[in-house]
C-alpha cells in the first residue's frame, strides 16, 4: 500500500498571505456599533462694535501771539466854554428906565431879534404890558411863556427856569440890594445879550461905546 506524504495541517487561525496577523488587542475589544457623531453648533461669535470715533488730534500750539502794549490813555477834549454873555448898559433913571428898555426892545426888533428871543425883568414895578397881560388871569399869562412865540414882560424875582437870547433887565426902582441880586438873576437867564436899563449890577461893567438909549446891536 503506497504511502502518501503527509499533508500539512491548515488552521484556519492562520491568515493568508497579505493578510496582516490580528492583534491581540483587537480580538480582545468587544464589538460595538459605530456611533456617529453629531457636528458641533456653530457658536455665534462676538458682535462687532461700531467704530468709535477717533478724537480729533490737538491743534498745535502756534507762534505765541504779542499783545500789543496799550498806548497813552487818549486825552480828552476840554469841556467847552459857556459862552460869555455880553453886557449893554443904558444909562437912565429909575422914572426912565421903562421907556429906556421899550426903546431897546424896539431897536432889538429892527435889528432882526425875534419876539420869542426877548425877555423883560423889571427890579421895582411890574411894567405896564405885564400889568395888562395879568388881567386876563395867571394860568394864560404863564402860558405865553411857554410857547415862547411873543416878549415876555416878569418880575427880577423870576424863578421860573428861563433862558433867552436877550435879556433886558429895568432898574425903575427898589433897594440897591434888591438891584445886585436882579443883575445876577438876569445875567443866568441871558444866552448871549443882557441890556440893562439904570443902575443895577456892578459898576466895574465896561459901558465905552454905548449910546445912552441906544444899546449896540448882537
Amino acid at each position: 500500500m503506497p504511502v502518501f506524504p503527509e499533508e500539512s495541517e491548515i488552521h484556519e487561525s492562520l491568515p493568508g498571505p497579505g493578510v496582516p496577523f490580528p492583534r491581540e488587542s483587537d480580538a480582545q475589544a468587544p464589538a460595538t456599533a459605530p456611533t456617529t457623531v453629531a457636528a458641533p453648533a456653530s457658536v455665534p461669535g462676538p458682535r462687532s462694535a461700531p467704530p468709535r470715533p477717533v478724537p480729533p488730534r490737538a491743534a498745535r500750539p502756534g507762534p505765541p501771539q504779542l499783545i500789543p502794549k496799550p498806548g497813552p490813555a487818549p486825552r480828552r477834549p476840554a469841556p467847552a466854554a459857556a459862552p460869555q454873555v455880553e453886557v449893554q448898559r443904558i444909562a437912565a433913571t429909575p422914572a426912565q428906565a421903562v421907556e429906556r428898555a421899550d426903546d431897546a426892545v424896539d431897536l432889538l426888533l429892527e435889528s432882526g431879534r425875534n419876539p420869542g428871543d426877548i425877555l423883560v425883568l423889571t427890579v421895582g414895578e411890574a411894567h405896564p404890558w405885564q400889568q395888562h397881560e395879568l388881567s386876563f388871569g395867571e394860568e394864560r399869562y404863564w402860558a405865553q411863556l411857554a410857547e415862547g412865540g411873543d416878549v415876555f414882560y416878569a418880575d427880577a424875582a423870576l424863578t421860573r427856569p428861563v433862558r433867552r437870547e436877550v435879556v433886558v433887565l429895568v432898574a425903575n426902582g427898589g433897594s440897591s440890594a434888591r438891584a445886585a441880586e436882579a443883575y445876577t438873576k438876569a445875567l443866568g437867564h441871558a444866552a448871549a445879550l443882557l441890556v440893562v436899563c439904570g443902575d443895577a449890577g456892578p459898576a466895574a461893567v465896561d459901558t465905552a461905546g454905548v449910546a445912552p438909549g441906544r444899546p449896540v446891536k448882537a
